[in-house]
């Protein structure tokens, strides 16, 4: 069961498997139409020294089906409800600083690890608040255009670690998203680790094997 107290989002814990004061912490964001025990499936094959918390997104939009914003496909290309997108933006964010009062761990190790919509809500976050994220796992994701003005300054994004992995064959998000969202990084001056695999909109066995990887070093 995911743990409802008195905070923004409920959330899976995976304690850590080595015992540490203040071990790292990585926030698992889901994406749209799924739920917090998603990514949770793989939360044993993450790094044991590492505190695990899959959070379920705000706004409900079916039966176990939760999204972070909604998103309209009508045009061809997808128009996102920024207003939502705001809102999940400062709830994880505030659900980040709620959570150092119910779990302990180290608050300038925390991660955070999205697929799809909660890839671009940790680009977003981790971009604009580089003061709470030590680093980020993009799992099929895009930058969003709406939250570049918002983007912390160069000299407070140094420190920012950041892996990225994308399928070729992404039919929901192009693999394009992924190439440009690298491109302007480099911008900022970050250099992030990326990887394309010959897949489709997914997370396989080899994009896994490369994020545990990336998280041990």
């Amino acid at each position: 069961m995911a743990k409802d107290t008195a905070i923004s989002l409920k959330y899976l814990v995976r304690e850590p498997k080595e015992k540490s004061d203040k071990p790292p912490v990585i926030i698992l964001l889901h994406g749209v139409g799924s739920h917090e025990e998603d990514l949770f499936s793989f939360a044993n094959r993450l790094p044991g020294k590492f505190l695990v918390v899959s959070a379920r997104a705000p706004i409900t939009i079916g039966e176990g089906s939760y999204a972070w914003y909604q998103v309209d496909f009508s045009t061809g290309k997808p128009i996102i409800n920024s207003a939502q997108e705001e809102k999940s933006r400062k709830i994880i964010i505030q659900f980040i600083n709620e959570l150092k009062q119910q779990l302990l761990f180290d608050d300038q190790q925390v991660y955070l690890s999205g697929f799809s919509q909660g890839a671009i809500m940790s680009y977003s976050v981790a971009l604009t608040r580089p003061d709470l994220i030590k680093g980020i796992v993009i799992m099929s994701g895009r930058l969003l255009e709406e939250v570049k003005p918002l983007i912390a300054s160069n000299e407070k994004l140094q420190h920012l670690k950041v892996f990225i992995s994308h399928g070729t064959n992404d039919q929901t998000l192009n693999i394009a998203d992924a190439r440009g969202s690298v491109t302007y990084l480099k911008t900022l001056n970050i250099s992030p680790t990326y990887t394309e695999y010959p897949a489709g909109h997914g997370i396989n066995n080899e994009m896994l094997t490369d994020m545990v990887n990336w998280l041990n070093e």
